[in-house]
């Protein structure tokens, strides 16, 4: 219940079948055990790429809007949060999650751990052959602070993964992380040593598929265990 919350001030769930209104977390998730549910997917979705969705289009598309939802195994449910800011500053976040039906189908494009640690050991390879040409990394003291700060950043918000995972989910979720280092540093570095046009867009380039991969290995991560119960691993 902790690592879902963290350090937000309170999460709802709205649309819960029995329910009227919204209602706590831990009752939320009582219920859905109730229901059926032995686990929960994670949807990472992105423009053009429904990610860990199997439909219907309504839920797809809040999905999609939201950027994260979580697919019910068990019963044909899934959920989308809503994430406001209250307070001053917005120093507190509350989130209500919706459920709507989903479809009972596998999950789109979510590799095997097997396949999401090649990929991502394989992109990171070529996509830091690209940056490292373009001088779009960058290079020298300045450049590995900002490397340094940002590693820092996220070690601090880095999520690990609960008891009971197989141990191959840890490094590619740890992998993908790092993946996802890169691609901070190069976002917020600007334009870096890419000074042309055709720079900028090969540097896109590079980091889109590399993106892509980075969300797909957290997915099959994350997911991992569900995956492997539906197997009879478990």
């Amino acid at each position: 219940m902790l690592a879902i919350v963290g350090e937000d001030a309170v999460h709802r769930v709205e649309g819960l079948p029995g329910e009227s209104g919204q209602v706590g977390l831990t009752l939320a998730l009582g219920r859905l055990r109730a229901l059926g549910v032995t686990g929960l997917r994670v949807a990472l979705p992105a423009p053009g790429h429904p990610l860990g969705l199997s439909g219907p289009p309504e839920f797809n598309a809040r999905a999609l809007e939201a950027e994260e939802a979580v697919v019910c195994h068990g019963a044909a449910l899934g959920l989308v949060p809503d994430v406001y800011e209250a307070g001053p500053e917005g120093v507190q976040v509350e989130v209500v999650w919706h459920v709507l039906p989903v479809r009972e189908a596998p999950p789109a494009d979510v590799p095997s751990l097997g396949e999401a640690e090649r990929e991502l050991a394989e992109a990171l390879r070529e996509a830091t052959e690209v940056l490292t040409r373009l001088d779009v990394a960058g290079s020298g003291p300045v450049a590995e602070a900002a490397i340094d700060a940002y590693r820092a950043r996220a070690e601090r918000g880095r999520e690990v993964l609960a008891p009971g995972y197989p141990p191959r989910a840890v490094r590619v979720l740890e992998l993908a992380q790092r993946v996802g280092t890169l691609i901070g540093v190069a976002t917020e570095r600007g334009h870096g040593g890419a000074v042309s046009s055709s720079e900028i867009s090969a540097r896109r380039e590079a980091l889109r598929p590399v993106e892509r991969t980075a969300r797909r290995a957290q997915v099959a991560a994350y997911n991992s265990v569900v995956e492997e119960r539906e197997r009879g691993v478990r």
